[in-house]
């Protein structure tokens, strides 16, 4: 990759920028509650996109346009279908309950809704979830320098790791999401003119439906029969298995993203944050997703471009890069790969605050040193951030065995926020719901879809116990190991609850719909929760229609 010296000063700018966000930000950093939780004091521009960005790692970018090469434009299902309705429920049903309950962390909750083992088993789990993320954030930044600098693959991801490490160390939570921020509109200037070019270079539209199949460019018309798609998914397998439990599962009981929201200043700015992060990510598919369309397109085109391989096979991870070296000019180079730089920072970051959080209050100060002045745990989280900083190198490693790490994350999606979705559902509309019950599901649902995944085969993926069913992909696999799990945790937790005894209504009141009263919004229409997430849905809907 040729690169200037324009490009090198809009990269150093950049982690000079990020560097000193986290310096500032270290005199105001005093308490545990400001490092881990940035203590409620952002306003609501600052944690919607925060909440928009944290997930716009390399998920987002790299993970997305490598499946709108491998998937087309059914890709965008995971927005339209899947992120969107599930910002919003998590806005309208889900935030008064976390943020209410003055909760530190979604665990934390769980202790106060059912008990401390259901707790203790969700952090654990969530903590390594972190981890993985993170390392595939991390692992995407260490080829992207790897690709820059020609450095080795370590010596990148150990570079990568150490900025990430010095301004979360630096400014916790806060300097995170003031990044993200910044790494947003990043985002947005350096990917947005890549659809552009790259559409463009296929010939419009109408020049990609040309060359490509259906399948390609249209998202419902071809969900009846598994093989009628390049995704190998029916429609309740895309609508059950991504649409609710992959979507739902990760954006109402993902504490990476819940955080953001639970650091703004009220309740109503708490419940608006994921809704009005749900407008213009609606739109990134066609900023992440159609580059990765338009490359399929090219490749069919015979005009220089290909599809990057690795191990004989596609390499759908590096259509993104492929699409910019071709296409952008010196100083433009520069701006895109900062912003793939700061999609990675947000990703890794993300994780890595989450990670510290869950660490300090739910498994070091519930299980390890329970009394302990607060200056010990705000000491504790900062060596939490070495800690899962560390872990990540390792995670890293783990991902260079996936050709997409889209299909990599939804994987460990299914095994922690599928089953833990059913358990939140239950929690919080079913006043019935024991301890026992929780635990108990959440336990049988990820082994469930440990199960699953051992019983089945992908792409060479799974099958250790045997195959009783080969997937046509991936993704396809994802869905049913995601479907299994929290089906196997909501059947367990209703059969063991009912045979258990619930707890006292009293014990409930803010913790369980029907027994919890909530104040009326007194906010001016456009600015409540439910008009918004209307609004929201509205056009959602819309886009689906338009791309049918």
């Amino acid at each position: 990759m040729a690169l200037h010296f324009v490009d090198y000063l809009v990269l150093v700018l950049y982690f000079g920028f990020v560097l000193g966000i986290g310096w500032f930000l270290r005199k105001h950093v005093r308490t545990s509650s400001e490092f881990l939780t940035s203590a409620h004091s952002l306003p609501l521009w600052i944690t919607s996109l925060a909440f928009l960005a944290a997930n716009m790692g390399a998920l987002e970018m790299i993970g997305m346009c490598g499946s709108g090469a491998k998937y087309g434009m059914l890709t965008s299902h995971f927005y339209w279908v899947g992120a969107i309705p599930a910002m919003l429920f998590v806005g309208v049903f889900m935030m008064p309950f976390y943020y209410g309950s003055k909760a530190r962390s979604v665990p934390e909750y769980l202790k106060l809704r059912f008990d401390e083992k259901t707790r203790g088993f969700n952090a654990i789990t969530f903590a390594v979830m972190t981890i993985f993320s993170s390392g595939i954030s991390m692992y995407a930044l260490g080829i992207l320098l790897q690709a820059i600098f020609g450095w080795s693959f370590t010596f990148s991801v150990l570079m990568s790791a150490g900025i990430v490490l010095a301004y979360t160390y630096l400014g916790g939570l806060s300097s995170a999401i003031y990044n993200e921020v910044l790494q947003f509109f990043l985002i947005v200037a350096g990917f947005a003119p890549l659809a552009i070019l790259s559409v463009q270079k296929a010939g419009g539209w109408q020049g990609i439906e040309a060359r490509l199949s259906p399948q390609m460019t249209q998202t419902w018309r071809h969900l009846s029969n598994p093989a009628d798609n390049p995704m190998g998914v029916e429609i309740f397998g895309l609508i059950m298995g991504l649409g609710f439990v992959l979507s739902f599962g990760y954006w109402c009981t993902n504490y990476l993203v819940v955080q953001r929201a639970m650091a703004a200043r009220t309740m109503t700015d708490a419940r608006n944050t994921p809704i009005v992060g749900a407008f213009p990510k609606m739109l990134i598919p066609f900023v992440v997703i159609v580059p990765g369309v338009a490359a399929a397109a090219l490749a069919t085109m015979g005009a220089g471009y290909s599809i990057p391989l690795k191990n004989g096979g596609p390499d759908y991870d590096k259509v993104l890069f492929s699409l910019m070296e071709q296409f952008y000019p010196s100083g433009m180079l520069g701006v895109g790969l900062t912003a793939l730089v700061a999609s990675f920072m947000s990703g890794m970051a993300g994780n890595v605050t989450a990670f510290n959080t869950v660490w300090t209050y739910d498994i070091y100060q519930s299980y390890i040193r329970k009394s302990a002045p607060d200056s010990h745990y705000l000491w504790m989280g900062r060596m939490a951030t070495i800690f899962g900083t560390s872990l990540s190198i390792g995670a890293a490693y783990l991902a260079t065995q996936f050709n997409n790490m889209m299909d990599f994350l939804q994987l460990i999606f299914g095994f922690v926020n599928a089953p833990l979705f059913a358990t939140f559902l239950l929690g919080m509309f079913w006043k019935r719901a024991t301890g026992n019950g929780a635990f108990t599901g959440l336990v049988s649902g990820t082994a469930a879809a440990a199960l699953t995944y051992s019983l089945t085969l992908a792409e060479g993926k799974g099958g250790w116990l045997g195959v009783m069913h080969e997937f046509p992909s991936s993704m396809a696999q994802n869905f049913w190991v995601a479907i299994n799990a929290w089906t196997v945790c909501f059947v367990t937790t209703i059969v063991v609850s009912l045979f258990g005894k619930p707890r006292p209504e009293e014990e409930l009141v803010g913790l369980v719909y029907g027994v919890t009263k909530h104040e009326a919004e007194t906010a001016v229409w456009y600015k409540r929760p439910a008009m918004l997430a209307l609004l929201a849905a509205i056009l959602c809907l819309a886009l689906n229609l338009v791309y049918f």
